[in-house]
């Protein structure tokens, strides 16, 4: 989010993570899960448009993975008794235990003793003793039965909705459609009185101020949720059932803790296409610091053969997933493909410079963002 009073830097580019993850892998198309501390957000991204009917936003991350890890140490006989949840340092104690013990590796079993330090501002560092076993494969084990974690009284899901526009910006996608539908009928009237053909679609594209050669990107990256509300006025009927199918998905998955690898092959699912759906199952990219377990890849690229549809089993030739891209940390992969963008020739009309924002505020987002805003 960019405030009007904020904005000190020189100049910005604004872009999708997602879209900035694929760049920063060197990937064209991926499905891109991004498993941070306190949320997970899963989108695909093909050809770096990001489409918006496949984004999905999971309410929870690697903090709660941490948290049932201190559940799951209480329960053997965590020695360090004093712990809570509330101390910093503490905090920071449970992040490095969980690091550095937990995995998904289901070939190791069976007790064993381990020991860790407790330091704390004047005074004499502790030594501890414990002793685990499984807990350290149920704690990252919860990311896929979340109902492990305890959350309630809160929406588990979010899906993309509709935008409801921005009071600042008179030009946003309301304004487009009311404007465009009044321009629809105003046209259909006078060529009925002067017997002339109505108007094509490239007639429609070029009332709006709109390059009609972008049409089709345009579509992709709305989604048709949203495309759909971008056709003539006329077609109510088609515009509804689309809107009564979202409401339908939305009231499905909101209320449910959804696993991550069902999240992800929800999220494949909604793509528009068999070829582009192949494609996110090939490549299925996995960011941000909330699944850095040992084995996650191979675990999460077994779940995720196992529950695709028996039909993509024999369309896909492998199953790919990529939880370390040219051996990159995935936490500064979005920052990386960031800053590729921002040195591309093609991404230099991008730019927001301060003057700029200052003149028009909010509304040079819609003129310079690559993405629908």
């Amino acid at each position: 989010m960019i405030y009007r009073n904020a904005f000190c830097l020189l100049g910005v580019i604004v872009h999708q993570e997602s879209v900035c993850a694929v760049y920063g892998s060197g990937l064209t198309s991926a499905c891109v899960v991004d498993v941070g501390d306190q949320k997970t957000s899963i989108c695909c991204v093909e050809d770096g448009i990001s489409h918006r009917n496949t984004r999905l936003c999971l309410a929870y991350g690697g903090a709660d993975v941490t948290r049932c890890f201190f559940w799951l140490m209480q329960r053997a006989g965590f020695p360090y008794r004093e712990c809570q949840l509330t101390n910093t340092l503490d905090c920071l104690l449970l992040q490095q235990l969980k690091e550095t013990y937990t995995h998904l590796d289901q070939d190791i079993c069976g007790l064993q003793d381990h020991e860790f330090q407790v330091r704390h501002p004047d005074s004499p560092a502790l030594l501890y003793q414990m002793r685990l076993g499984d807990e350290k494969l149920q704690a990252p084990m919860a990311l896929f039965y979340p109902a492990t974690f305890g959350i309630v009284g809160q929406k588990m899901t979010h899906l993309q909705h509709r935008s409801q526009g921005d009071p600042e910006d008179p030009h946003d996608e309301h304004y487009l459609l009311a404007t465009q539908s009044k321009q629809d009928q105003s046209s259909k009237a006078s060529a009925d009185r002067k017997g002339m053909p109505k108007p094509s679609m490239y007639d429609d594209v070029r009332s709006q101020g709109m390059d009609p050669e972008r049409g089709h990107m345009m579509e992709s990256e709305l989604g048709p949720s949203q495309a759909d509300g971008m056709g003539h006025s006329n077609d109510g009927e088609e515009t509804s059932a689309s809107l009564f199918s979202r409401k339908t998905m939305v009231s499905q998955f909101e209320g449910k803790a959804l696993g991550l690898d069902k999240a992800i092959l929800h999220s494949i699912d909604c793509c528009t296409s068999d070829d582009t759906k192949k494609k996110m199952y090939s490549s299925i990219l996995v960011i941000g610091g909330g699944l850095m377990f040992h084995k996650a890849q191979p675990f999460l690229q077994h779940r995720i053969l196992n529950k695709m549809p028996p039909s993509f089993r024999r369309m896909v030739e492998n199953v790919e997933v990529i939880t370390r891209p040219k051996d990159m940390d995935p936490r500064v992969i979005v920052w990386k493909g960031g800053a590729v963008l921002s040195c591309l020739d093609t991404t230099q009309e991008l730019w927001i410079y301060q003057r700029e924002w200052q003149r028009f505020g909010v509304r040079m987002l819609r003129e310079r963002a690559a993405f629908v805003w």
